[in-house]
């Protein structure tokens, strides 16, 4: 943790970095103020779960968040078996995060739903209260599920972050998850307005469940989801650091298109961390302040902890 910030820093494996690069990466970052190292899961790139079990293996102090898995692979009982096994060999190391899958990599795949925001729901809920020890029956419009239970559930389950950014799915993150991975592109003024629709989500309802034994997977104990004080939001945020305008602009111009494509603005309206050490530092500071509880670096370029030094360097400073 940087001293001083009570905020959580993370950063990115990037999916176009060498598999075989993951293990040195984490332990230059395991021996960091860095919080975080974060593994992601495109289709046709890496599997997440196997790319977080290697970088919980190699480090001993770091936090490893999976950002994230596409609820349309994978089926609940199978993704709680593997996060509950992760979480009992490394206690208090684990954030797990859900989403929706790119809808037309879903497609491609063979995976597409007729509604994914209630795939989304109903494996969240599912996926959390079989983490939590219960036995599980529902019957739901995307997960069914009979009587099912982990062996070996994890004595602290790991938090459950829903990967979304459109209006309803915000909400939905704010109803059934422990927190909300916002994407690249995301800057102080879209996180306020997301932060308001995932409190405007509250507690929803219980999963439609038969009621015949078990508890629905939508059931949860009082208290132990509070939206305002423990829902926590994580930030995605691209990186590099040059001391050259020109050639800054050039390095992030690719990035900066990708995720002006995604999310439907102009390319020099992609928010990044990008510029000198101290400017990337100051919008990783902007972050933090318009409420994102951890920012998580996505390094730009073949060299990606050049520029994950430089910008602790800056932040180290104030």
């Amino acid at each position: 943790m940087i001293s001083g910030v009570p905020m959580r820093l993370g950063v990115m494996f990037d999916r176009d970095l060498p598999p075989e690069t993951l293990v040195p990466f984490c332990r230059h970052l395991d021996a960091t103020e860095v919080d975080d190292v974060w593994v992601v899961e495109d289709l046709g790139w890496t599997g997440a779960v196997s790319s977080a079990a290697t970088a919980l293996a190699v480090t001993g102090r770091i936090r490893v968040g999976i950002g994230i898995t596409p609820a349309p692979l994978r089926n609940p009982v199978l993704l709680a078996m593997e996060l509950g096994n992760l979480a009992r060999m490394h206690p208090n190391r684990l954030a797990a995060g859900i989403g929706h899958g790119v809808q037309d990599w879903m497609r491609r795949a063979g995976a597409a739903v007729p509604s994914p925001l209630a795939l989304l729901e109903e494996t969240v809920l599912a996926v959390r209260a079989l983490l939590r020890g219960e036995t599980v029956t529902t019957r739901g419009r995307a997960v069914r599920l009979d009587g099912m239970r982990l062996v070996h559930p994890p004595a602290v389950p790991p938090p459950v972050l829903a990967g979304v950014m459109g209006p309803r799915s915000l909400e939905l993150s704010g109803r059934v998850a422990q927190g909300t991975i916002l994407p690249e592109g995301f800057g102080p003024e879209r996180i306020a307005g997301a932060r308001e629709l995932i409190g405007a989500g509250g507690r929803g309802p219980a999963l439609p469940a038969p009621g015949d034994g078990g508890r629905a997977a939508g059931d949860r104990p009082d208290g132990e989801h509070d939206p305002d004080g423990g829902h926590e939001v994580a930030v995605f945020t691209h990186l590099y650091v040059g001391d050259d305008p020109a050639r800054v602009r050039e390095a992030v111009r690719p990035s900066a298109e990708e995720t002006a494509s995604f999310l439907g603005i102009a390319p020099d309206e992609a928010p990044m961390a990008a510029g000198t050490a101290e400017e990337a530092a100051e919008h990783v500071r902007a972050l933090w302040a318009a409420g994102a509880g951890t920012v998580v670096l996505r390094p730009i370029g073949d060299d990606p902890l050049v520029h994950v030094d430089r910008i602790l360097a800056a932040l180290r400073g104030r």
